[in-house]
């Protein structure tokens, strides 16, 4: 053999295989999630709050052809606005304007070093968006966390809101009068810290897919995973942990009843959601997150509501099934401009 063919031989093995110099690497995001692509342009809402500066994204989408209104969409704990990419388009196609928010704290908005985090101050911060876009009705859909956010609003500005459609809100039981155990801000931001894609993905399939996973679901793991890898991590993470220790102590379940709002529960019967679940005795755990009878309760204790149940769906069952749950959210649209 040719010396020459023999070095190039050599330095051919000693070269990593093809596939591991090919092999995907983590993306890392900013504190607000620099670089990571929204569906729809990114607009800011800067206003001051608690003496603090903030900085509010949001995507303020069109209506297509025959205006109907402006829907508001607010996300849950572990979402961002980019996670109703599908919900967005389908709404604007149908006439609604469409505002989808990032809560202070979350995604591509400000995360302050000390805040103190309350349902009402983010329905006050909704609002100060809503009015300094000319929006003074709408309808309110909220999911998870922004289930609560859309119940606390509700609350606030009656007036202001023409339907409200919960999609598999939480808030509807009392963890801690149930037996869930109360974690203080410095434990939930040691466990934030350990946050991992590989976590994230695991709890994402059991909890809001019902076991079922797709490779389209993986860009929601990776949008929330890439802000615990960057170089904002600490702060992505103790924001988290003010956040865990609002939903914990802040349940809506005891003023559903004084909701004014024709009002549409959207639940996937497959959701076991809970926060603090794992850390429940077992005895205390098994009762947690029923979603068939905590949808029923909350239709029970709300004077106008109507309860829609996808049966084999999870905790995102507009994820999961956005042309089962697109299909429930306008026929229920339609209905509230015919009733109201």
């Amino acid at each position: 053999m040719p010396f020459r063919r023999f070095l190039l031989l050599l330095l051919l093995l000693l070269l990593p295989p093809a596939a591991d110099a090919a092999a995907p690497k983590e993306v890392a995001y900013g504190p607000t999630l620099e670089h990571f692509d929204y569906p729809y342009p990114v607009k800011r809402f800067a206003f001051q709050s608690e003496n603090v500066k903030l900085d509010m994204a949001y995507m303020d989408v069109p209506a297509v052809g025959e205006a109907r209104g402006t829907a508001v969409l607010l996300h849950g704990k572990n979402f961002c606005a980019a996670t109703w990419e599908a919900t967005i388009r389908v709404l604007s196609d149908a006439g609604y304007r469409v505002v989808a928010p990032d809560q202070i704290g979350f995604c591509k908005s400000t995360k302050p070093q000390h805040y103190q985090y309350s349902f009402q101050q983010l329905a006050r911060n909704t609002n100060a968006l809503l009015q300094s876009l000319g929006i003074d009705r709408a309808v309110l859909i909220g999911h998870s966390t922004g289930g609560m956010l859309a119940v606390r609003y509700a609350l606030m500005y009656p007036g202001q809101v023409s339907r409200l459609m919960l999609v598999d809100p939480i808030g509807l039981e009392d963890w801690k009068a149930i037996g869930v155990p109360w974690q203080s801000v410095d434990q939930w931001y040691g466990r934030e810290l350990k946050t991992s894609a590989e976590g994230i993905r695991a709890y994402e399939q059991a909890t809001y897919y019902a076991g079922d996973w797709r490779p389209e679901f993986g860009r929601w793991v990776d949008m929330l995973a890439g802000m615990y890898r960057g170089p904002g991590r600490e702060l992505v993470a103790w924001n988290s942990a003010l956040l865990y220790d609002m939903i914990f102590t802040q349940p809506v379940l005891y003023e559903l009843d004084k909701l004014a709002p024709p009002t549409v529960l959207f639940i996937g019967d497959k959701d076991t959601t809970a926060v603090g679940k794992d850390l429940a005795p077992p005895e205390v755990h098994a009762k947690l997150g029923d979603y068939p009878a905590l949808g029923r309760r909350a239709v029970d204790l709300i004077p106008k509501a109507k309860l829609v149940e996808f049966p084999t769906l999870g905790h995102a069952p507009q994820i999961q099934d956005p042309d089962a749950f697109h299909k429930a959210l306008l026929e229920n649209l339609t209905g509230s401009a015919q009733a109201d």
